[in-house]
């Protein structure tokens, strides 16, 4: 496994993070409802991370439902002493209970959200705390003031967020540098071979701003996972087999070029087609670490190989050129006359 600095931060991070978003069963209420783990099979998934050398474990407050990822986490760290060894990131924003300030991200809903977490958690800091999507209801200083005393109290280390759009981030950063407020030091969004739209503002960012970027949903909801073929129908008991409405969505002729091209060098090099989709994103600017879920150990440990798997320029120029797609105003012009943005 290799480790990068979480942004421009002196904290190193496994260069794969895992996902804790199947971490237990949720039962009907919850959107995960039916893909979770067990809590013995999570234990045993958080056992083998640390053998394999993860030290990043990425939840939410949302996930599962009333906090039933953190608390099984949670519940692991008690039961294995092993808080110490692990850098811990959770996030909030999103619903966890009724009323008008039950969802966001105002000073009211910061202050009470991370005494849940922490209780769930079994521990007395986050170490990485994320807004799980801007609020256009709360002003960004008013967000950046609240979790600013939480890092002075001690309760967190660094702050993050989540499904932001570039101007409100550059927002954000310019709050914090003149307000002198604590800044986000990592942005987590999706992004993939399939999902390469964070590539024409975020990017450069991130890479500016000293921004640590950590993508989710790196193999595409499974699709790159290698398991899914053009013109076959998906394997039985696979997610979209189960949700066929999903498929009309993918089934196009750059998915299938995108798959072929990852499972193509993954033959060639003798390794799964999820490692080659995790450590081509390992390959771009200010990625530091990439979330992978795992539902099973035999999961977690083929995910975990993509920590430290080398590309070379051939095999990135075609994942690259199987993946691009047509630049729209004004990013084409850029490209056409200088080259770049």
């Amino acid at each position: 496994m290799d480790y990068r600095t979480l942004g421009s931060t002196g904290l190193k991070v496994s260069t794969v993070c895992l996902g804790g978003m199947t971490f237990g069963e949720a039962d009907e209420k919850s959107f995960m409802h039916g893909v979770g783990s067990d809590e013995q099979t999570s234990f045993d998934v958080l056992d083998n991370a640390m053998e394999v050398g993860i030290n990043f474990v990425d939840v939410a407050d949302v996930y599962g439902q009333d906090g039933l990822s953190e608390r099984v986490l949670g519940k692991w760290f008690a039961r294995t002493q092993a808080r110490d060894r692990v850098v811990l990131a959770t996030k909030f924003r999103f619903r966890m209970s009724d009323g008008p300030n039950g969802t966001g991200a105002s000073r009211y809903r910061i202050v009470r959200t991370v005494e849940e977490s922490l209780k769930r958690l079994q521990t007395d800091r986050i170490d990485l705390y994320q807004i799980h999507m801007q609020d256009a209801d709360t002003p960004e200083d008013e967000t950046l003031r609240a979790l600013d005393d939480l890092v002075r109290a001690g309760k967190v280390l660094y702050i993050g967020a989540s499904n932001y759009a570039a101007y409100r981030l550059t927002e954000s950063q310019w709050v914090s540098r003149t307000e002198h407020l604590v800044r986000f030091v990592s942005l987590q969004m999706q992004y993939s071979l399939l999902y390469r739209e964070l590539e024409r503002e975020h990017v450069p960012l991130c890479a500016k701003y000293g921004i640590g970027i950590i993508p989710w949903a790196p193999l595409s909801r499974g699709l790159l996972s290698g398991k899914y073929k053009r013109n076959q129908a998906p394997p039985a008991g696979s997610r979209y087999d189960a949700r066929k409405d999903r498929v009309a969505s993918y089934d196009n002729d750059r998915t299938w070029r995108v798959v072929e091209a990852v499972d193509a060098i993954a033959k060639a090099r003798g390794v799964s087609s999820s490692q080659v989709a995790l450590a081509w994103l390992l390959h771009k600017p200010a990625v530091c670490s990439v979330i992978a879920g795992a539902r099973t150990v035999d999961q977690l440990k083929d995910n975990a190989a993509a920590g430290s798997l080398k590309l070379d320029a051939d095999a990135m120029k075609t994942l690259d050129d199987a993946s691009a797609t047509e630049l729209p105003y004004p990013y084409e012009m850029f490209q056409r006359i200088q080259g770049r943005w």
